[in-house]
């Protein structure tokens, strides 16, 4: 009997020291507070990405400088970055797409509480991801053939006058998630483009920046069906524009559709509800060719606040493919500047489907 229990407590000590996590922290590695961290972190990522039990890799708390970097999948377990440092980018223009970069890793998680520092205004051009990002060159995080990805208390801080720094560019992903954030931007707090399905953004706070898009859609021939986006519980202040779908005319085909915008306060908005066919910036397309984008099922339901503009609901859909399945339900949008009485609506190739308060009275015109 006393061998069957030391055997015993042998396999449950085995058990518990297979079990653990395994624990990298840089130092290991050569890093030093105020010195370029590249190399080192790459090495404790190859480190612990090659562990067969779930791994973390530890940036300590301090200052450290980094180069543009790739961590490279896949893992063999479970692999969970902590950042509680604040990370400096080179003020140099960057060669590669993104800052940092995690390629064909799953089941990773970025936590820490840490700052990742893109130095946008030396030349506002990169990519900064992370639990905070301050001052990205260019798209603060861009979110390309990901699944099953959640950006939760995520903070991104940049002017209003900064250039193409989008929050959140989300592309040919599934199952993204941004949930309980802050967004402070130039461009788009989170910006969706073709591919994308079931996308969800929820108690997100944005401003300043252009709001919520799904779009530019239509511009390249074979872009991917954007299906099953929910944006709720968010609010906008001082954003150029709402919650929009925008495609271009004379476009390629495309399919748009599941999309819903639900529980959101716009403050100081200038177009707080779009839906935009005829986008085309500069001037740089043919406007006189309808969109070929199939705009369908789209729900804005309990939108209320101010409009900085007198057209609070603009529904501007393709005459070549009239959207189907618009509704418009319990919407409460007061128009703020002195321009006219009150808010109006504009539709064109839509006939909403409108039910509850709407204010401004809703526009039901086909043409």
């Amino acid at each position: 009997m006393g061998k069957l229990n030391i055997a015993a407590v042998f396999l449950m000590l085995m058990f518990v020291s297979i079990s653990e996590a395994l624990v990298v922290d840089i130092s290991k590695h050569g890093a030093r507070q105020n010195a370029d961290i590249a190399q080192a972190l790459t090495k404790a990522f190859k480190e612990a990405c090659a562990s067969t039990t779930k791994s973390k890799v530890v940036i300590p708390k301090g200052t450290y400088k980094l180069s543009a970097v790739k961590l490279l999948g896949p893992c063999k377990a479970p692999i969970e970055i902590q950042v509680q440092a604040t990370l400096i980018a080179s003020t140099e223009k960057i060669t590669e797409p993104c800052w940092v970069s995690f390629n064909h890793v799953d089941n990773l998680t970025v936590s820490g509480g840490g700052v990742f520092d893109g130095k946008g205004p030396k030349v506002w051009g990169g990519l900064v991801q992370g639990v905070t990002s301050k001052d990205s060159k260019q798209f603060h995080v861009n979110v390309i053939g990901c699944t099953d990805l959640h950006f939760v208390r995520f903070t991104i801080s940049a002017p209003h006058e900064s250039i193409n720094t989008d929050g959140i560019h989300i592309g040919r992903s599934t199952g993204i998630k941004v949930l309980d954030s802050n967004i402070k931007t130039g461009d788009d707090c989170v910006s969706l483009g073709d591919g994308n399905q079931q996308i969800t953004v929820e108690r997100v706070t944005c401003g300043p920046g252009h709001g919520f898009s799904i779009g530019s859609l239509g511009k390249y021939q074979d872009e991917a069906p954007v299906i099953g986006v929910t944006i709720r519980n968010c609010t906008l202040t001082n954003t150029t524009n709402g919650v929009r779908i925008k495609t271009w005319p004379a476009s390629h085909e495309g399919i748009a559709s599941d999309m819903h915008f639900e529980d959101i306060i716009m403050n100081h908005v200038e177009n707080p509800v779009l839906i935009d066919q005829v986008y085309c910036p500069w001037n740089q397309c043919n406007a006189k060719l309808p969109s070929k984008v199939k705009i369908s099922k789209v729900t804005f339901k309990n939108i209320r606040g101010t409009s900085s503009t007198p057209v609070a609901v603009k529904l501007s859909c393709s005459p070549g493919h009239p959207c189907q399945g618009v509704e418009l339900s319990n919407i409460d949008l007061t128009y703020t500047g002195k321009e006219a009485p009150a808010a109006i609506s504009q539709c064109c190739h839509v006939k909403p489907k409108v039910s509850g308060r709407m204010n401004p009275k809703a526009c039901t015109a086909t043409v």
